[in-house]
């Protein structure tokens, strides 16, 4: 399986950002999006999910293959940890949380709601939840923001347990996270500023 982009062109707020993008990720590979703040890797990734239409180009994958990780945590602040990824798991037609837990150092903080963990936990709970999406391409947007070190390691180790598993990841981050991956800089591909375009409205989405 393959997510295939050809000339693909994006819009943020009815202005082109990116244009003319072609790029293929096979499953067991990683590939890092790297450009500066406003380029346009927030807008791509939310055009790959399916979240806004593109303006121009094809992707060659559906969106219901596709689990999107974005800025916000997206958590049920009233449930806690162990609930949070079952009613996830439950919404993907999977029922095993214990991997995700493990995975990502939760095992201890199962019972606790969410509203009361910090920055840090709060940003691993909503990562795991990606283990129990069942989906084979993760698009990621700057999953480690609150992380510290050690739990960006954890975070590299899902990745790559992942993609060893068959999976693909599409990280747009601005940190060196030790895998082994190709990169994509999109700062070529920023569309001509003066161009406007309409697009309709999209709805802000922290995971689908």
């Amino acid at each position: 399986m393959e997510l295939t982009v050809e000339g693909l062109s994006v819009a943020r707020g009815g202005m082109p950002v990116l244009e003319g993008l072609t790029f293929t990720l096979t499953t067991g590979n990683i590939l890092i999006l790297r450009g500066p703040n406003g380029s346009g890797k927030t807008t791509l990734l939310r055009t790959l999910a399916g979240l806004q239409p593109p303006l121009a180009g094809r992707i060659g994958l559906p969106p219901e293959a596709i689990a999107y990780g974005a800025h916000a945590d997206g958590l049920k602040a009233t449930l806690s940890v162990a609930e949070n990824l079952t009613f996830w798991a439950r919404v993907y037609g999977t029922t095993d949380i214990e991997p995700a837990l493990a995975q990502f150092n939760l095992k201890g903080l199962r019972n606790r709601a969410a509203h009361s963990l910090s920055a840090g936990q709060k940003r691993r709970l909503g990562l795991a939840r990606l283990l129990v999406t069942g989906r084979r391409f993760w698009l990621l947007d700057e999953p480690t923001v609150s992380l510290d070190q050690a739990s960006v390691g954890l975070f590299a180790d899902a990745v790559r347990s992942h993609v060893a598993g068959g999976g693909a990841a599409l990280i747009a981050t601005h940190i060196d996270l030790g895998l082994a991956a190709e990169t994509l800089d999109v700062a070529p591909f920023r569309a001509d500023p003066d161009r406007p375009t309409r697009t309709p409205t999209a709805f802000d989405e922290a995971f689908t």
